[in-house]
C-alpha cells in the first residue's frame, strides 16, 4: 500500500490556555507510555472535498485544544523516571496523505501490517521534551474513504479519557458545543502530595509476569514472529460462553459478565494453543477502571489515567484441566481486589518508590524494550463500554473503528459488534495462532477441548 504526504502542520489552541508546569498523577507515569494508535475509517458523501474534511479536522481540533489543552503540552524528564507536563501550548502534529489504493484493500478491517501506513511515524529517539503528545494522521484512499488515525501518549490519557476527547472534538466539528468539560485536577488522585502516614492493610508489590519454565528471561519469547487476527463471537455464541462459565456458580450470586467469560476462554484457549506444560506458570493481566472504585469516585469526565493494571495467575494445567468458570473466577478475584483502599496504597506504594524506569515502557511497540507480557502470559482489554461507533465529525459514523498497531505477543482487545456480538482482536506467535483459533471455535456449544 503507497501512501504520499500532502502536507503536515502543527495545530495549537485556538485561545490562549493556562501555562506552567502541571504535577502528573503517579499512574501517568507507570505503565505503557508511548503512543496509542486508533484507527477511524469513513465513507463520506461525495460533496465533501478533501481539503473541507482536512479544514473541519484541524479547525476543530484547535477549538478542542483550548478544552484538553494538556494535549499541547510536552514532557518533561525529571530524576528517577518521574515525569511531569509542560502545559506550554507548542502543539499536536497534523498530516494529510493520499492513499493509491481503494479502502478495499484493507478487506474486512483484521489487524494488519498496512494499517502502519495509517497513522503517523513517531520516533521515539527523539528527546521526550520534544515529542509531540498527540499525532494525527487523515488519509484519502482512491475511492474516496477516509481513514483518521489518531496516536496519544498514554502518559496524558487513557482510553476512557481518549475516547472522551475524540467524541468532544466531534461534536466540535459538527458546530456543536462541547458537553461536560474535562476534569484536569491531578490532585484528585494525589498528584504532588507525600505519602499517607495511614497504614494500610492492602499490601502492594510489583511483581514481573511468569517466565517460560526453564528459562530466566524474556529474550528467547521476544524473538518469535508474531501475528494478529480478528474473531467475531455472535450474540448467541457470548451467550453460551456465559452460561458455561456460570454452570459452576455454586453459592456466588453474581453470574459472570460477558467480559469475565469471553475473557477466561481466550486465557484458556492460549494456554493450549501455546502448549505449555502442567506446572507453567501464566499471568492474565487486567486493566482496571477505578473512577467508580474510589471512595468519593472521580467524576466521569476526569481527563488522565485513571487506570490499574492487576495480574491473575494460576498454571496452565489447572486452565486446561479445570472447567471455564476457574479461570473466570480467578479473573474476577483480581478484579475485586481493586478497592478504593488498594488504589490508595498503589499510590503510596508508587510514591514511596525509589526510581519508576523498571516501571515504565516508554518504547515504540515491538522495539525490544520494556517490559514485555507475552508467552506465557496474556492481557485483555475492554473497549466494550467505550462510545465507539459515534464518533461523526459531520460526514457520518465510523463504518470501523480499531486499534492501529497490533504486533505484540499476548494482546488481545475486545468491542462490540453488531447485534450484540463481540470483536476479539489478538495478536500471539505464529507457531501458536492456528491451534488458538481452532480451540477458540470448536465445540463452543460444548466448550470442551
Amino acid at each position: 500500500m503507497k501512501v504520499t504526504l500532502r502536507k503536515s502542520c502543527i495545530i495549537r489552541p485556538s485561545e490562549p490556555t493556562p501555562n506552567g508546569i502541571m504535577r502528573l498523577a503517579e499512574f501517568d507515569q507507570v505503565g505503557v507510555l508511548c503512543h496509542t494508535p486508533t484507527v477511524h475509517f469513513y465513507r463520506p458523501d461525495q460533496t465533501w472535498l478533501s481539503s473541507a474534511i482536512f479544514t473541519t479536522l484541524t479547525t476543530s481540533l484547535s477549538k478542542a485544544l483550548v478544552y484538553f489543552y494538556p494535549l499541547a503540552g510536552r514532557l518533561r524528564s525529571l530524576k528517577a523516571g518521574r515525569l511531569e507536563l509542560d502545559c506550554n501550548g507548542e502543539g499536536v502534529v497534523f498530516t494529510e496523505v493520499d492513499c493509491e489504493d481503494n479502502m478495499e484493500v484493507l478487506g474486512d478491517f483484521s489487524p494488519s501490517p498496512k494499517f502502519h501506513h495509517l497513522i503517523p511515524n513517531i520516533d521515539y529517539s527523539t528527546p521526550v521534551e520534544d515529542m509531540p503528545l498527540v499525532l494525527l494522521q487523515v488519509t484519502k484512499f482512491r475511492c474516496g474513504g477516509i481513514c483518521l488515525g489518531i496516536t496519544i501518549s498514554h502518559a496524558i490519557a487513557d482510553g476512557q479519557s481518549a475516547a472522551y476527547f475524540i467524541c468532544e472534538w466531534a461534536s466540535l466539528a459538527r458546530g456543536e458545543p462541547i458537553g461536560k468539560q474535562p476534569v484536569l485536577d491531578k490532585r484528585l488522585l494525589r498528584a504532588g502530595e507525600p505519602p499517607s502516614s495511614k497504614i494500610s492493610t492492602k499490601k502492594v508489590e510489583y511483581k514481573p509476569p511468569p517466565f517460560i519454565v526453564g528459562e530466566k528471561d524474556t529474550q528467547n519469547e521476544r524473538k518469535k514472529e508474531t501475528t494478529a487476527i480478528k474473531l467475531v463471537l455472535s450474540k448467541a455464541q457470548v451467550e453460551i460462553l456465559q452460561a458455561t462459565t456460570n454452570e459452576s456458580l455454586n453459592k456466588n450470586p453474581k453470574p459472570y459478565s460477558r467480559y469475565e467469560a469471553i475473557a477466561a476462554h481466550i486465557w484458556r484457549c492460549t494456554s493450549s494453543a501455546r502448549r505449555h506444560v502442567h506446572d507453567q506458570p501464566t499471568g492474565f493481566t487486567i486493566c482496571v477502571d477505578i473512577r467508580n472504585r474510589l471512595n468519593p469516585k472521580l467524576p466521569k469526565t476526569y481527563f488522565g489515567n485513571a487506570i490499574v493494571d492487576v495480574m491473575a495467575q494460576c498454571l496452565s494445567g489447572e486452565l486446561t484441566m479445570k472447567p471455564l468458570s476457574f479461570a473466570a473466577s480467578k479473573i474476577r478475584e483480581a478484579i475485586n481486589s481493586v478497592t478504593s483502599d488498594y488504589v490508595n496504597s498503589y499510590i503510596d506504594f508508587l510514591k514511596r518508590y525509589d526510581d519508576f524506569s523498571p516501571l515504565q515502557d516508554i518504547h515504540a511497540m515491538r522495539s525490544g524494550q520494556g517490559p514485555f507480557y507475552g508467552n506465557p502470559n496474556i492481557s485483555v482489554v475492554s473497549w466494550l463500554r467505550l462510545p465507539l461507533y459515534e464518533v461523526d465529525f459531520g460526514w457520518g459514523r465510523e463504518i470501523f473503528m480499531g486499534p492501529g498497531t497490533y504486533d505484540c505477543d499476548g494482546d488481545s482487545l475486545l468491542m462490540p459488534a453488531e447485534d450484540g456480538g463481540v470483536v476479539v482482536a489478538i495478536c500471539l506467535q505464529e507457531d501458536c495462532m492456528v491451534e488458538f483459533k481452532r480451540l477458540f471455535f470448536k465445540d463452543l456449544q460444548k466448550i470442551s477441548f
